[in-house]
């Protein structure tokens, strides 16, 4: 699997491709059925496959503050993408030139000269170049142009059409079930283990304080059944079943700061300051609550950590 960051990075002795576009945020199972599509096309025809992304999201870009919060972070949608069977990903930095590029000259640099496509798959509501004019019918135009064919697929798996937005939508309720179905996996959130107030050790529930990457898409607040992985060189590729707790901590004075903490079922003795890590949800227990005293909050958390450990038996 090749991995390049930017056009630049594109062998000049790269042969014909099949190629698929899009930001692909989540690398949900609509993605996931075009991806794979290309691959098999690719294969089919002896060809190598390339999916070309794009970092920063372009919303980013084009209307600064208005992006949509991100299923994954550039590193894990890349790392999706390989799973797929994919021979090459291209991250193209996404800027405000890239922006105004016509359709036209998009397809010719980008697609044929760079590239040298063969067949385009994307999206059947895939936009491109300058202004967002260009869609699949522009697309197969240029492709008669440039000797390549193109065709749009529906974002749609097992009969359910999925889109990012709507993923969101789910995480934004808290339904982390219904948001795995449709991605095909347990939503991640992502980031570095910082100290907080440590009051889940002092309450026998030491909690990893993730200090979340920016623009991350958070389930609502709540506690939560699912693993916290981790794969460094202190802890390779380690996962444990795990209680998350996001919310403000309300039943203690001076709560305010949303926090995504995670407790490792009875291991009180990591050291996880500095690691990167991650929590990946499996299934929402109850909401966030303010308790009377913290001996009510300690009896919660314990029924807590057993709805945990009973939702991540399997």
């Amino acid at each position: 699997m090749r991995r390049w960051h930017g056009l630049d990075e594109v062998p000049a002795d790269w042969g014909r491709s099949v190629i698929t576009i899009g930001v692909f945020d989540g690398v949900h199972r609509g993605h996931q059925r075009i991806v794979g599509a290309a691959a098999e096309e690719a294969r089919r025809r002896g060809l190598r496959s390339v999916v070309i992304t794009f970092d920063p999201h372009p919303d980013e870009v084009v209307r600064p503050g208005t992006h949509p919060p991100l299923l994954a972070s550039t590193k894990r949608r890349v790392e999706l993408l390989e799973c797929l069977g994919t021979d090459a990903v291209v991250v193209v930095p996404f800027t405000l030139e890239l922006s105004k590029v016509p359709p036209d000259e998009f397809v010719q640099s980008v697609l044929v000269d760079r590239l040298h496509a063969a067949h385009v798959i994307v999206g059947e509501d895939f936009r491109f170049g300058h202004r967002a004019k260009g869609n699949v019918a522009l697309l197969r135009e240029l492709g008669e142009k440039y000797d390549f064919t193109a065709e749009g697929m529906p974002l749609v798996a097992n009969g359910d059409t999925i889109s990012s937005t709507y993923i969101r939508s789910l995480l934004d309720t808290g339904a982390v079930g219904e948001a795995a179905q449709a991605l095909g996996r347990p939503h991640r959130v992502e980031g570095v283990v910082v100290r907080g107030h440590q009051r889940g050790r002092a309450l026998g529930f030491p909690t990893a304080n993730l200090e979340t990457l920016p623009h991350t898409a958070i389930p609502a607040d709540g506690v939560y059944g699912g693993w916290l992985v981790c794969d460094s060189d202190r802890y390779p590729a380690f996962r444990w079943p795990a209680a998350i707790s996001i919310g403000t901590n309300p039943t203690f004075e001076g709560a305010g700061e949303r926090t995504v903490e995670a407790y490792a079922l009875d291991r009180d003795d990591l050291d996880l300051y500095g690691e990167h890590m991650a929590a990946d949800f499996t299934a929402r227990i109850r909401d966030t609550l303010k308790f009377d005293s913290v001996e009510a909050l300690i009896e919660e958390m314990h029924r807590d950590v057993a709805a945990a450990r009973e939702i991540t038996a399997g």
